[in-house]
């Protein structure tokens, strides 16, 4: 993000030269072909879906989610190279009005692949949830049409916000609002993960009786988080460490690995498609029939 990187810029100098950590640099090359890699991968899925109608069911819908989040986040970083590019080959008027306006879409894109990531990831959650406890009722209470709805109001506060964010993006109530979404994502899936165990215990033999599909999907659930957390957080944590500790020396040597922290979010959606590959089997036969060019049922 623009402005994130500008802050990190203006770090003050005498933190750097206290910290012995030295500024990780990566090539550009690899952002690059990394993020090529997740817009492709997740179109890929975004495509099976749509191609395949035995995978137009809800839960695929909320993957899409996900896979959009994912794209967004790849497209984000292409964009930004773009930009440089053109900047730097003097089409661009460097902090013109253009670049700055270019700046901001891309930095909403940023955000919105965030906010879409977390929202996504509760909502499938959620799901799980109800295929696991309410099986019987699941297809009564998740409807495509629910699903279409819940996915509008989602993406539509996303925007928003992402919009708000950028705009104040230099506010500190604003960094924490930005922040706290990532562990409030958490709270939320792991209270729905107690309940659940809980109930496991209190149903044992019903729990015993559902479907291998229904537990496969909790489990691909806790993958994608995993993964989430792991490729997020340290930039999360770059974020809460520049607002409120960019002088401390020991921040300033963590916050030397900016780049290697963007490079774990770009890889995010990369690693994202061979989950649903590996855990779904009607997904990794969509893609057998994408690649061979098999008709579709």
């Amino acid at each position: 993000m623009k402005h994130i990187i500008n802050l990190y810029e203006n770090i003050n100098e005498t933190a750097r030269n206290n910290s012995d950590c030295p500024h990780v640099v990566l090539p550009e090359e690899i952002f690059f072909t990394i993020s090529i890699a997740g817009v492709l991968e997740n179109l890929i899925v975004l495509l099976a879906v749509i191609k395949n109608k035995t995978l137009q069911a809800p839960m695929y819908f909320f993957i899409c989610s996900l896979a959009i989040s994912d794209m967004l986040g790849s497209l984000y970083k292409i964009l930004e190279n773009i930009l440089i590019m053109l900047r730097n080959m003097g089409y661009l008027k460097p902090r013109g009005s253009f670049e700055t306006t270019a700046d901001d879409i891309i930095d909403s894109l940023f955000i919105l692949s965030l906010l879409g990531s977390i929202f996504s990831l509760s909502v499938i959650a959620a799901d799980r949830y109800i295929t696991i406890f309410h099986a019987l009722q699941y297809h009564s209470i998740v409807t495509a049409r629910r699903a279409a709805a819940v996915l509008a109001v989602i993406w539509t506060c996303c925007t928003c916000s992402g919009i708000t964010m950028v705009i104040f993006s230099h506010s500190i109530p604003t960094v924490i609002t930005f922040t706290s979404l990532f562990p409030l994502m958490l709270v939320f899936i792991l209270c729905l993960y107690v309940h659940m165990f809980l109930l496991a215990r209190a149903h044992a033999r019903k729990i015993s009786t559902l479907s291998r599909a229904n537990m496969r999907g909790a489990i691909t659930l806790t993958i994608l988080l995993g993964v989430f957390i792991f490729c997020w957080a340290p930039f999360v944590l770059h974020i809460l460490l520049m607002t409120f500790c960019p002088n401390n020396p020991y921040c300033a040597c963590y916050m030397s690995l900016f780049q290697v922290n963007g490079m774990l979010i770009m890889c995010n959606a990369v690693i994202d498609p061979f989950i649903y590959a590996f855990r779904s089997p009607e997904l990794r036969e969509a893609f057998k029939k994408m690649i061979f060019c098999s008709r579709y049922p």
